[in-house]
């Protein structure tokens, strides 16, 4: 065995509690090495020098350089201790805190063995149950539908379908989505992520003036109320964006630090270099580059109050099922702590989603987030599907490597996504529907929550902010139904509970994927023609019976 590529850390994604009798353990070793049979030998705190159980490992994951090797075990005593055995070649080894060793002393084992010393209710991350079988739907408020015929219009700029300029307004506003709920329903959505909907000057509304007010564009608190009310009635949960790391230059309380500088009550509130705010040389913090955006200090006390009191005000008035966390990595770990407790407290299943482009483990342990972005997901569907980065067994790698990133609750919650607002349509990067289609096959059958940006159910083209914010072309809806009739097909299995735990497989052979999950089977190439025979097809494309063609998927349910 290669000591070098062997990890386990007790207490991590390499050790966690399911529930208050159920643990998962991970071993990490080198891709290379196939030993005999690796086992979990385990017992109580107490009792392991004199008594031990063992559990037989299987060879779950594998990625460009490991593999990993998983357990689960049902305790009667839940002060786990535990190190692992291994078998090669006829010679047994044993890894335990002192790495890889020919022998282990179990008298002394207390020295020396893993453990996790008490399974502790509170420090069971479980999976907000709705999570398992949801479907979402990301919805860019201004650019979806407008329902309120009725309303001002003074301020839209821009015809329904033009191509979009980042100051450009047409008229989308929450009253359109409610008009839309049904066919959110039929296409097999069951819950929505809306970008910011409060106070704001922009098309976008990233920067809040006012939290507690709903931007007169898309509508007011009425209006909201129905929507929420509306699309709780036909099954379907509200998620909104919460903007907690910057706000906008116009808010009041900033307004009050240019006003006053250090003698502002709120000076504190932000992070201003100097006695008083200079706009012109921007003497303070502020979100990207963005000088109209300054940054909130969410170390102060007082404005994780602020901040908390917003999130809580939201469920606690209009009954939102979670939050979108903007910018969430900028954001301080206390502060989301004390941000998790406040909003678990009112809505134990709210949902909490971070947007973390990149591995964000340090965030979901149970304690923060439940979840992020799975951005990483996206990178890695472009990397295959549209920029050649690589080939069927890269992408495999890949997939494996970024599940292997999280515990199994956090990967039952991620948010997977192939787009969004911040980010170029994916068909539009593939240039090719079959991709696409290949693509939303995957999203659906791998491990989390997919997530669709409105538009994509039609193949809406967009390149890069603002080109990726369109309009919603609903004179296309019932005239392609072939991208809509496949994302209804697999929101089925999905919310019927088909795609709803961790268990997944993802192996790779003669260019060819293939993912199990639970009695389903997903295969799938990239741009050689594969021999592929099966009898239980359910959905597919470029399948032509015993061939697939170029980016075909075959999905299968296997009993």
């Amino acid at each position: 065995m290669n000591e070098l590529a062997m990890q386990h850390i007790p207490e991590s994604k390499y050790c966690f509690a399911i529930n208050s009798n159920t643990m998962a353990i991970r071993l990490r070793v080198s891709k290379e090495d196939f030993p005999d049979k690796i086992e979990v030998v385990y017992g109580g705190k107490y009792e392991y020098a004199k008594t031990q159980y063992s559990v037989t490992m299987e060879r779950s994951y594998e990625d460009r350089l490991f593999a990993w090797y998983t357990a689960y075990i049902t305790l009667d005593d839940v002060r786990f201790v535990y190190i692992f055995k291994i078998t090669e070649e006829g010679k047994v080894s044993y890894f335990s805190e002192d790495g890889l060793t020919d022998k282990f002393d179990f008298v002394l084992s207390f020295y020396n063995c893993f453990q996790l010393a008490y399974i502790n209710e509170a420090d069971v991350m479980e999976p907000v149950e709705w999570m398992k079988t949801a479907v979402f739907y990301q919805i860019f408020v201004e650019r979806f539908f407008m329902g309120d015929e009725g309303k001002s219009k003074t301020y839209i700029n821009m015809k329904w379908g033009e191509l979009p300029t980042p100051k450009s307004f047409a008229g989308g506003d929450l009253e359109g989505i409610i008009q839309k709920l049904d066919y959110l329903k039929e296409l097999g959505v069951n819950a929505l992520y809306l970008t910011p909907i409060f106070q704001s000057v922009s098309n976008h509304k990233y920067d809040i003036s006012d939290y507690y007010k709903i931007d007169e564009h898309f509508g007011d608190k009425e209006t909201f109320r129905r929507l929420v009310e509306g699309a709780h009635s036909r099954g379907i949960k509200v998620v909104l964006d919460a903007v907690f790391n910057h706000c906008s230059k116009e808010i009041a309380q900033f307004q009050d630090v240019i006003k006053n500088g250090k003698n502002s009550q709120y000076f504190d509130w932000f992070v201003v270099h100097g006695d008083k705010v200079d706009c012109e040389n921007v003497n303070y913090e502020c979100f990207a580059s963005c000088a109209y955006m300054p940054k909130w200090n969410t170390s102060n006390k007082a404005v994780q109050d602020y901040l908390i009191g917003i999130a809580t005000y939201w469920i606690k008035e209009y009954n939102i099922d979670g939050w979108r966390l903007d910018v969430s990595d900028e954001i301080s770990h206390e502060f989301w702590r004390d941000f998790r407790r406040a909003v678990k407290a009112v809505k134990s299943d709210c949902v909490l989603i971070g947007e973390n482009w990149h591995d964000a483990n340090a965030y979901l342990h149970g304690d923060q987030y439940d979840s992020i972005m799975n951005y990483a997901f996206t990178k890695a569907c472009l990397d295959f599907y549209c920029f050649g980065n690589f080939n069927t067994k890269q992408f495999a790698d890949k997939l494996n490597e970024i599940l292997m990133r999280n515990t199994d609750a956090v990967n039952i919650m991620m948010l997977n996504l192939l787009d969004s607002h911040d980010t170029y349509r994916f068909v539009t990067e593939a240039k090719n529907r079959d991709k696409l289609k290949s693509a939303l096959a995957l999203l659906f059958m791998f491990v989390g929550v997919p997530c669709i940006y409105y538009g994509t159910e039609i193949a809406l083209e967009g390149n890069f902010d603002p080109d990726s914010r369109r309009c919603m072309e609903w004179d296309r809806v019932g005239k392609e139904r072939d991208v809509s009739t496949l994302v209804n097909g697999l929101a089925k299995i999905k919310t019927g509970g088909g795609f709803s735990d961790a268990n997944i497989k993802i192996t790779e052979s003669d260019g060819l994927i293939t993912v199990e999950r639970n009695n389903y089977k997903l295969s799938f190439n990239g741009k050689m023609p594969v021999e592929y025979k099966s009898k239980n097809v359910i959905l597919s494309n470029n399948y032509s019976g015993g061939e697939l063609k170029e980016n075909a998927f075959v999905l299968e349910k296997l009993n």
